[in-house]
């Protein structure tokens, strides 16, 4: 059985250095334990005397948690913080200090006033940091004014009409050649669906914000752009979590520092690509958002588009809707194909659909809407870490005051998984979703795309190629199945960024009757 649920260790290492503690190791029988020198036991003494004197003392915590942030790093670099602190959860309550000075929140009328709009809870500096010096995007800016200006000029090419009107046809033609070499392949020994997805979501994303398609499902592989941007990706976060580490490992000419090195001119190349594209078709092509954006920006004499803007516009939305995608994809075939009664529903539903069916008609079909969100619910691509800044006056929540400037986190990996929000929470029930079923709070605290004004844009884009490809593979794909190479293990939770399955595949099988 698939464990949505993970038990992490909660202890640091026995034996090891603790981080905090420089120079000793922790003493326990078998070993011989030092004498401090005096610098090291006024350091020693400082960590303590500032531990006593912190403002956020009176919040339950792991008492490593009071000293160092490095377990939590650890955690974060191994892409097992999200599994972590979970377990914190469970073991020490909703409200939670996962560090010395950042507080995690999983009580469900605290994380609704977390996100609520205007709750003064803006997105913490990570978002900056993480993407070092570049230009500053819709999903990282982190000043609320400068964000709703970008929003509020990226939105109505969002829209449900809009991306219906202007990018359907072109989504469709993507998922139908992804399943035909699902099929294909399928039929002839075995198909990675996860790699399939993969290439479609992102020569969706390629063609809508570079306004050309990657061809990746032609070639049956990544281009040198998105590779590059993938090891780019990779290395943020230990550039991040651990930067003296980085910069020294970075100082070796390793095979994966000098693709760090190549990837620069391979992603300013396709940069520019992005911005002398969408200059050349922004009045007879509407499939290129930034094109229909920019047209919309003239027109209201509005200039904020500049070819940096566009630049780093155009990689962000690369990223937020390519590997998410696919992730969120391949975690819906492999519950459904987990559970043979459901598929047999979810192909009774969809065969019904004629052949011309559009977004629309599948929007209307409740158990195929159903299991994508209870899919997401489980298995969201990005279910970590959502860091935000306490108020200056300070909040209360969960019955604890947290002072201004603390780093409040919560992370939809435990809000979904909730029992008092989703009674059996572990269970993948698809009932739950099903029209007239859920309930207010449960509508509020599932929020697989984020929520607030600080919801990921692109969610109209994301289930519209849902409902598309899981619609069209059920369809045309009737009886398929997992491939006797699969395991539970395989499918087991990896997340950094985005949440992936460990064994980087989920392969089908179909027979040709």
């Amino acid at each position: 059985k698939l464990n949505a649920h993970h038990h992490d260790n909660l202890q640091p290492n026995r034996g090891s250095r603790l981080p905090g503690f420089r120079g000793h190791h922790l003493h326990h029988p078998g070993t011989t334990a030092r004498c401090p020198s005096p610098t090291h036991s006024n350091q020693r003494s400082q960590i303590i005397s500032t531990a006593r004197r912190s403002p956020l003392k009176h919040i339950p915590a792991p008492w490593y948690a009071t000293f160092t942030h490095h377990v939590l790093k650890y955690r974060t670099v191994t892409g097992r913080r999200m599994f972590y602190i979970d377990a914190l959860h469970r073991r020490h309550g909703p409200v939670v200090r996962i560090s010395p000075d950042e507080v995690s929140v999983a009580d469900p009328d605290g994380y609704i006033a977390i996100h609520r709009m205007g709750s003064g809870f803006n997105k913490s500096r990570f978002y900056m940091d993480f993407i070092g010096r570049g230009e500053p995007g819709i999903f990282t800016m982190t000043d609320p004014k400068q964000h709703a200006a970008r929003r509020k000029l990226f939105a109505r090419a969002f829209t449900v009409s809009s991306l219906r009107e202007n990018c359907e046809t072109l989504v469709r033609e993507k998922v139908e050649l992804a399943i035909d070499r699902i099929r294909s392949e399928a039929i002839r020994g075995s198909a990675d669906v996860h790699e399939w997805w993969s290439l479609m979501a992102t020569d969706v994303i390629g063609q809508l914000s570079f306004g050309e398609s990657f061809e990746m499902l032609e070639n049956g592989k990544k281009n040198n752009y998105v590779q590059a941007l993938d090891a780019v990706v990779s290395a943020t976060t230990l550039r991040y979590e651990l930067p003296l580490l980085h910069s020294f490992v970075s100082r070796f000419p390793t095979k994966s520092t000098r693709l760090l090195t190549t990837t620069r001119g391979e992603i300013a190349a396709y940069s520019r690509k992005a911005v002398d594209n969408m200059r050349q078709s922004k009045n007879d092509n509407k499939s290129n958002i930034f094109a229909t954006i920019m047209a919309e920006s003239e027109a209201g004499e509005k200039t904020e588009l500049t070819d940096n803007v566009i630049r780093g516009e155009a990689a962000n939305m690369l990223f937020a809707g390519s590997d998410t995608l696919s992730s969120s994809l391949t975690y819906l075939v492999w519950a459904v194909l987990k559970r043979p009664e459901l598929q047999k529903r979810l192909e009774e539903e969809v065969a019904g659909l004629e052949d011309g069916f559009n977004d629309e008609a599948l929007e209307k079909l409740p158990l195929l809407n159903a299991m994508i969100n209870e899919s997401l619910r489980l298995y969201g691509a990005v279910p970590g870490t959502t860091p935000r800044v306490t108020p200056p006056a300070g909040a209360t929540i969960g019955g604890y005051h947290i002072p201004g400037g603390t780093i409040v986190t919560t992370q939809v990996y435990t809000t979904h998984r909730l029992p008092e929000v989703f009674p059996d929470p572990l269970k993948f029930d698809e009932t739950r979703f099903l029209p007239g079923v859920p309930n207010e709070k449960q509508k509020r605290i599932f929020s697989p795309f984020g929520t607030g004004s600080r919801s990921c844009i692109g969610v109209a884009l994301a289930r519209m190629e849902m409902r598309l490809a899981v619609a069209l593979l059920f369809k045309r794909c009737a009886g398929i199945r997992l491939a006797d190479t699969m395991t539970d293990e395989m499918m087991e939770m990896v997340s950094y960024i985005v949440m992936k399955p460990a064994g980087n595949r989920c392969d089908v099988t179909l027979s040709c009757d």
